[in-house]
């Protein structure tokens, strides 16, 4: 919560201005506790929001170093904004990985962002800048975020795991239901023993809500993720004439209501839905009702895989 280009400021959260006064602070706070307490039939959801975000800006000291943290202070040195990764130098055994996560969605979010400010940004990471951009502009860069932020988990899951970024999907047809084709690009694979997977990370920016076997909301836009996800995975499949043991929709802890939903079988599929935090336990479990893969059968999907996939 709150690191998200999608979040809401804790002001924001709050409902005041980042200028307040900290006398002025105190008061929004207390009001907002009784507006939303679900003793009072406020929505328990935004109650822990309105707590959380008094724990970041409660105190003098606590609200200095937030400011500094997103954009609300002069001196931001301490911020080095959502900008790509630096390369890991350590020498930990790390998952084999191939192409770059989050890579097409920051190149998109780069010259849309040039396009809308209709010239060069200084810093287009700032977020005091990106607060001021269109929503659908942050969602890009949230969702980059959010691709990186599975590379890193699996990448600490160790040598018996592969993982391939940002991979182009072959043209499909339009998904059942939606009129409109799948986004081309599949954000992960992963094989390891617990199984092959296809893996899609997201920021919708809301708590996800589902209806028959979908996530549905304003945050998902015209996707229907968890339908895109499926065709994804089956035209990877029969390209590279492999058998994935599920789909997982990864998605910010604050969006879900428990560590892991089964959302059962979509069109032959298994497909679960994972706070962040529940993915690496997940990925070694493997996907309920999946079987482990060992041996010449884990070097062949490799090759297979190897041969077939291109990046975006």
């Amino acid at each position: 919560m709150f690191d998200s280009p999608l979040s809401a400021s804790a002001y924001e959260v709050l409902g005041v201005v980042a200028t307040a006064s900290d006398e002025e602070l105190r008061r929004a706070y207390r009001l907002q506790l009784r507006r939303t307490h679900p003793d009072t039939g406020g929505d328990a959801a935004v109650f822990i929001q309105v707590q959380r975000a008094w724990d970041l800006v409660g105190t003098p000291e606590l609200r200095a170093a937030y400011d500094r943290g997103h954009g609300f202070a002069d001196d931001e040195t301490s911020w080095d904004g959502w900008r790509a990764p630096v390369p890991r130098t350590d020498t930990r055994p790390r998952a084999k990985a191939y192409g770059e996560a989050g890579g097409s969605r920051r190149r998109v979010y780069l010259a849309q962002v040039r396009q809308w400010a209709g010239a060069e940004v200084a810093d287009p990471y700032d977020p005091a800048f990106v607060r001021t951009i269109p929503r659908e502009l942050r969602r890009l860069l949230a969702n980059a975020l959010a691709e990186e932020h599975t590379a890193r988990t699996v990448a600490d899951l160790g040598m018996g795991f592969t993982a391939w970024h940002d991979v182009a999907v072959p043209a499909s047809p339009p998904a059942p239901g939606t009129g409109e084709a799948a986004p081309d690009t599949l954000d992960h694979i992963v094989l390891g023993p617990s199984g092959l997977y296809g893996l899609m990370s997201a920021d919708f920016g809301e708590i996800a809500r589902f209806r028959g076997g979908e996530i549905i909301g304003n945050g998902t836009g015209s996707l229907a993720p968890v339908t895109a996800l499926v065709t994804q995975i089956r035209t990877i499949a029969r390209a590279a004439r492999v058998r994935f043991g599920g789909g997982i929709l990864v998605l910010p802890d604050d969006d879900l209501a428990q560590a892991v939903t089964p959302l059962g079988a979509i069109r032959g599929t298994t497909v679960v839905v994972v706070r962040r935090s529940a993915l690496r336990p997940l990925l070694r479990t493997g996907v309920p009702g999946s079987r482990t893969i060992g041996g010449t059968e884990l070097f062949d999907l490799r090759t297979r895989i190897r041969q077939t996939v291109r990046f975006a």
